[in-house]
């Protein structure tokens, strides 16, 4: 693309995305056209490679266009196409039989979705639904997308703009096990958190939190919704992180991260127990694009790369590694800035949201993409491909070095 292009380009952005949105890429330096992308790896229009540290909200957890993956999408466009919603089909049985096996044990059914919000939303209808009552509470903290229900739910400053939100939702404190229990009662419908809160500086709920808020579901008769959109596959180092706490959810949210960055298609599993409100209320939740046969496809092909690599033990290992190394860069500089997180999915503090915004300037010039938090916007997230090895941990390091000397 010549700088003529280039300018008529970005014109009709501004023209038909809004002059600001323009704006705001220009800030965090990813003002770029995406011309090409392979594993880790994306290349803007000017030939610029630049680490994926994005991952499009952590969807690409296996790199970008995995191969396998597709070889699978180029089949089954041979073969299939978005099928009839209301019908079943060989491809969603399989889907559906795949995640049962998948994911922690108990959780048997299933209902597909495009895209994580729809996910999210409607596992909150299935809990008022399954349980007859209103009330749901979420960690305050959390991000869950931007339709109704997962849009109430999320910690924002802006979400008022949006007008009245969906009512009888609360909060309750993040580290607080003892407030946060007692507000769960025989009117809780369901308790809907995130084990790690990746746009909020990779909070991570401790374990006996998550075991304390189980227990107290049990006794109150409510369901326990987790959202692993963001952990799940592998990404905070097991496959999913409710399982390293030892805890099992009524309802696991899964999002986008399902179709592998090439399709988009989303999940809510979830217990027999759940799904018997279904059963007596079989239509009454349908997604016209949730589960196409061609998404289905695509899934199980993501599916069987996820076991095959098991990339949660990468993350584990690569993810400690990188944390150790980004700790004793930051540890060499003398602006305050913390590291914190979980396996491939950590967080830089950088004091303030100027800084933050900044600081993902300066990372794209060295060849890092990665933006701040959505509720926490001083922290910059850091997810790449579950699949990184040395090579990017070290360029990792020196692109995060370079800008925080930039910072100086």
């Amino acid at each position: 693309m010549n700088s003529h292009d280039r300018e008529r380009f970005w014109d009709r952005f501004r023209r038909h995305f809004g002059a600001s949105r323009h704006t705001q890429l220009e800030s965090l330096g990813h003002a770029r056209v995406e011309a090409a992308r392979e594993g880790s790896w994306v290349f803007d229009d000017r030939g610029q490679r630049l680490l994926d540290c994005d991952t499009s909200g952590g969807i690409c957890n296996l790199g970008r266009r995995p191969a396998p993956v597709v070889d699978a999408a180029r089949h089954a466009l041979r073969q299939t196409d978005q099928g009839n919603f209301p019908m079943m089909s060989w491809e969603k049985a399989e889907l559906a039989r795949r995640l049962a096996a998948f994911t922690p044990p108990g959780l048997e059914c299933c209902v597909f979705s495009v895209m994580r919000g729809e996910a999210l939303d409607f596992a909150c209808k299935l809990a008022r639904g399954s349980t007859g009552r209103t009330q749901l509470l979420t960690v305050d903290g959390g991000w869950y997308g931007e339709t109704g229900f997962a849009l109430t739910l999320s910690d924002r400053i802006d979400r008022e703009r949006f007008g009245p939100l969906i009512p009888d939702v609360g909060t309750i404190p993040f580290l607080d096990a003892d407030a946060a229990c007692k507000a769960i009662t025989r009117r809780t419908a369901a308790v809907v958190l995130e084990p790690v809160q990746a746009e909020n500086h990779a909070r991570k709920l401790p374990n006996g939190m998550l075991q304390a808020l189980r227990h107290r579901c049990n006794r109150m008769g409510a369901l326990l919704v987790v959202d692993e959109t963001q952990t799940g596959f592998g990404r905070t180092g097991s496959r999913f992180a409710c399982e390293a706490a030892r805890v099992k959810p009524d309802v696991l949210v899964l999002g986008e991260a399902l179709g592998a960055g090439l399709f988009p298609i989303a999940a809510t599993v979830f217990t027999q127990q759940a799904n018997a409100f279904l059963n007596r209320h079989p239509l009454i939740h349908v997604s016209t694009f949730g589960g196409s046969d061609f998404g289905c496809r695509i899934a199980v092909a993501a599916l069987d790369l996820y076991e095959s690599q098991k990339p949660w033990l990468n993350a584990d290992q690569v993810g400690l590694e990188l944390q150790r190394r980004l700790t004793r860069v930051v540890a060499r500089h003398p602006t305050p800035v913390s590291v914190r997180g979980s396996g491939l999915l950590l967080s830089l503090d950088l004091g303030s949201s100027d800084r933050a915004t900044k600081f993902c300037r300066k990372l794209a010039d060295g060849g890092v993409l990665a933006r701040p938090g959505r509720v926490a916007p001083r922290s910059v997230v850091l997810r790449p491909s579950l699949l990184i090895g040395t090579q990017e941990v070290a360029w990792i390091e020196r692109a995060v070095e370079a800008a925080l000397d930039d910072l100086r």
